[in-house]
């Protein structure tokens, strides 16, 4: 019998992998229906889906491994990081998904509440949130809008031989910032944004991700402690805003 590998769980969703198969179940209906029809629209290969009854969507396995994970060296190649730079400059040249983003009122109140939540609950020193809310803020000006993962951290990006064989987790996809998937895709693997570059080509503004950098991860460390993770733990986002702020 196949053992049964937990790859991700909280109250709202879990993700179990049985051998070649993955078993998203998500308590959210329509979150599953976002990401089967991003995973339709998008021009960059996805995951296969084997089959689909509420609440489980059943992906196969991709070939190749993750570009690496958030606060542990990445052993992927400066050529894999660059594939994986074409293949989001790829998806935000493709049409706009129905699906709208997060407007800059939004944003910015998610900032705010976040920034508020950190220094009430005495979970970082107001002046190292200070220092990031300030440079955050260079992310919340007018954009125009592509067709953005949404979620493309490096963990969700597969490759093998130096080539793109997939990008999983499609439910957060909408129209939206290309900055802030370059910024998701090398948060706290800064050593790497070169190479992305490379591979993404022109129009590129390092100081806007450099702000969704600090944003993602004021946001992202909130969301980490309520629901069960740690964002303390080594290079990940804690780690992330005292670089940020140095």
């Amino acid at each position: 019998m196949e053992s049964v590998e937990v790859v991700v769980a909280h109250p709202e969703r879990a993700t179990v992998r049985i051998g070649d198969v993955f078993l998203k179940i998500d308590s959210d209906q329509a979150r599953i229906d976002a990401e089967v029809a991003a995973m339709a629209r998008a021009p960059v290969p996805t995951p296969q889906i084997l089959w689909r009854t509420p609440p489980v969507l059943a992906l196969a396995a991709l070939t190749g491994s993750a570009l690496g994970r958030l606060g542990a060296p990445s052993t992927a190649s400066s050529a894999a990081w660059s594939a994986a730079g074409a293949a989001v400059r790829i998806l935000h040249d493709a049409p706009l998904p129905p699906k709208p983003g997060r407007g800059l009122d939004e944003l910015a109140a998610e900032l705010d509440g976040a920034c508020e939540w950190l220094i009430t609950n005495n979970v970082l020193p107001a002046d190292l949130v200070t220092r990031n809310r300030r440079i955050a803020e260079a992310a919340l000006r007018p954009w125009a809008p592509v067709f953005t993962h949404g979620d493309l951290q490096l963990a969700h990006v597969f490759v093998d031989a130096d080539e793109v064989t997939g990008v999983i987790d499609w439910s957060e996809a909408a129209s939206g910032d290309a900055m802030y998937d370059l910024a998701t895709l090398t948060l706290g693997h800064t050593e790497h944004l070169g190479d992305v570059i490379a591979g993404y080509g022109t129009d590129v503004d390092l100081d806007v991700i450099r702000a969704w950098w600090s944003l993602r991860s004021l946001r992202g460390v909130r969301w980490l402690v309520e629901h069960g993770f740690d964002p303390s733990a080594p290079g990940c986002e804690i780690d992330v805003l005292k670089t940020q702020a140095m």
